[in-house]
């Protein structure tokens, strides 16, 4: 690692989680949450929000030097990737898939499933079967494939480094989020959700229960969270969840700083096709 490098990343670093939507709008905009990192206490400073694409977009313009974990897969499987027949170098497989279209992108994979075997429609990465987080081509509820489809791209347009995945600007780096992973470390309850009905005090009992382990480091990656009791509160009030989930991928993103460069924690050697969640053992 070059001198350059080191300096880099030994200073203060923004840090920026981000819980992600493939059609960010006002009603369900992409949520943003940044701070910073200090020993082994990841601060927030600010919670906002990206109602569309422009707003996201400069977010990851903002210059560095910065670390975000974004909560969308960045890479397909390698084994539905050749099967399809499609480029196995990441910034050509999503230059690929933005050349296709949304609409034919979604056909195609509608197609591909059909061809697979039952049971079998949905081949997972190396690193989602651990994780328990949904395959990469899932179209529905949630469609994360979508949401590979939208982000992506945005993040090589924006020439932001996709760590271990493509090389670009050193000073901004992303690495891929589940929040999922973090939360159900610390309990396996339901803490959110979209419908009205289902936004239920044992939803936001379980949101607090959430937000004090990560105050105290309770939880798989053992950082303490700190910051602004209106912040604090905002998490746990938010119904919906996007703000706790924009702030696991803030502390996700924070375990990958400490650890540093080069891998940010990453498992050594994962696929730079499939892509590797952050804090994933």
């Amino acid at each position: 690692m070059s001198n350059e490098a080191q300096n880099t990343w030994s200073g203060k670093v923004r840090l920026i989680g981000a819980d992600f939507t493939s059609a960010p709008r006002r009603r369900k905009p992409i949520t943003i949450a940044c701070g910073h990192l200090s020993g082994h206490c990841v601060f927030l400073e600010s919670l906002e929000t990206c109602a569309d694409w422009p707003s996201f977009e400069a977010v990851l313009g903002r210059p560095g030097p910065w670390l975000g974990a974004f909560d969308f897969p960045f890479g397909l499987p390698r084994e539905a990737v050749i099967d399809l027949g499609w480029p196995l170098e990441w910034a050509a497989l999503i230059r690929h898939c933005a050349t296709l279209g949304r609409e034919r992108f979604r056909t195609i994979l509608d197609e591909y499933r059909q061809t697979r075997p039952a049971g079998q429609r949905y081949p997972h990465r190396l690193t989602d079967r651990p994780a328990r987080s949904h395959s990469p081509l899932k179209l529905v509820n949630p469609p994360v494939a979508l949401m590979f489809f939208e982000g992506t791209p945005r993040l090589l347009e924006a020439d932001v480094t996709v760590a271990g995945m493509h090389c670009a600007d050193p000073a901004r780096v992303a690495v891929e989020a589940y929040p999922g992973l973090l939360a159900r470390s610390i309990t396996p309850d339901s803490y959110k959700s979209d419908e009205k009905r289902k936004q239920t005090p044992k939803r936001q009992e379980a949101r607090n229960r959430i937000v004090v382990a990560l105050r105290e480091g309770g939880h798989l990656l053992g950082l303490r969270l700190a910051g602004d009791h209106a912040l604090i509160e905002r998490i746990v009030d938010d119904a919906s969840g996007d703000l706790l989930d924009a702030t696991l991928a803030l502390v996700q993103a924070g375990w990958s700083l400490q650890a540093g460069p080069p891998g940010f924690g990453l498992q050594d050697g994962f696929d730079p096709i499939e892509g590797w969640i952050a804090g994933m053992p």
